[in-house]
């Protein structure tokens, strides 16, 4: 389908369909566009109050995105993913060349989707090119014709679907056994549920003792302290590349309460997470 679309041409388009409240997912409008040596940018936080986001994937040239105080190069073949409104900004460097195609989304379950990729993957995502073509199929349909609701409704799905399966479908080194990869896929896309070690030993389908000797002979590491480094690395990505409280990061990686969470946060990081926050925003505007 990104064949169809480049063949297409340049062109944009917004939906004039109504968008009842009962579809918790819609696409609004698409677009295939270039830009070269002009003033081109956009600012997550001059862009309304009513909820929506973006999905915009490089083509040709390169793009720039500030998010959260994080700079991003936005190159061929890496999609943005951003949610308005957010503090963030991207745009074309003077004398440069951008092309790319967008779709812009809304709807609860379009944004719910966004926070849940957003968490593991930041804002931007290298799609395969399978996904890729996802991305492009809907694009492509939107600027073709006129959708339905239920339709429009369908192309947002399946854009979102193909950004998820970028962010949690990260294939593992073909060494691994495979109960331990399957065990650490179990992680990844849990990482916001209780996982003892007992529960990831049912999913390798090994005993307790044996499962823990394997995965720490096959990773380097025991399995808890394997789950406990990617909450951590969840909670990080989420104070620089969101605005959420505290409470809620920790309940999106997995922890009790903000409490409980900033105590671990301090003995392994040596600061709580809102100074964390504070000093790493800081250091990059400085």
């Amino acid at each position: 389908m990104l064949s169809d679309l480049l063949a297409h041409g340049h062109d944009v388009t917004r939906l004039d369909a109504p968008r009842p409240a009962t579809l918790q997912a819609f696409a609004v409008a698409a677009g295939y566009e270039q830009r070269r040596n002009e003033t081109y940018s956009w600012d997550g936080m001059k862009r309304g109050t009513s909820p929506f986001l973006v999905i915009q994937h490089t083509l040709v040239g390169e793009g720039r995105l500030d998010y959260a105080g994080t700079r991003y190069r936005l190159t061929p073949g890496s999609a943005m993913l951003v949610t308005m409104p957010h503090a963030h900004r991207y745009w074309l460097e003077r004398g440069g060349e951008w092309e790319y195609f967008w779709l812009l989304l809304t709807g609860r379950e379009t944004l719910r989707l966004a926070r849940e990729i957003l968490s593991v993957a930041g804002p931007v995502l290298t799609p395969d090119a399978a996904q890729t073509d996802r991305l492009a199929g809907a694009a492509h349909a939107l600027l073709t014709r006129a959708p339905s609701t239920g339709e429009a409704s369908a192309l947002a799905y399946a854009a979102m679907a193909a950004l998820h399966d970028a962010a949690f479908a990260t294939p593992r080194p073909a060494s691994l056994p495979p109960a331990i990869a399957r065990t650490l896929t179990h992680v990844e896309a849990h990482l916001a549920e209780p996982l003892p070690v007992d529960r990831l030993a049912r999913v390798a389908g090994l005993s307790r003792a044996h499962f823990v000797r394997q995965f720490t002979l096959a990773t380097g590491t025991p399995p808890a302290a394997h789950v406990e480094a990617r909450r951590l690395e969840r909670v990080e990505r989420l104070l620089l590349a969101t605005e959420l409280t505290v409470d809620q990061i920790a309940r999106m990686a997995g922890y009790a309460d903000g409490n409980y969470l900033a105590k671990v946060f301090r003995r392994a990081r040596g600061l709580t997470p809102l100074a964390y926050r504070a000093t790493r925003a800081e250091a990059e505007r400085g």
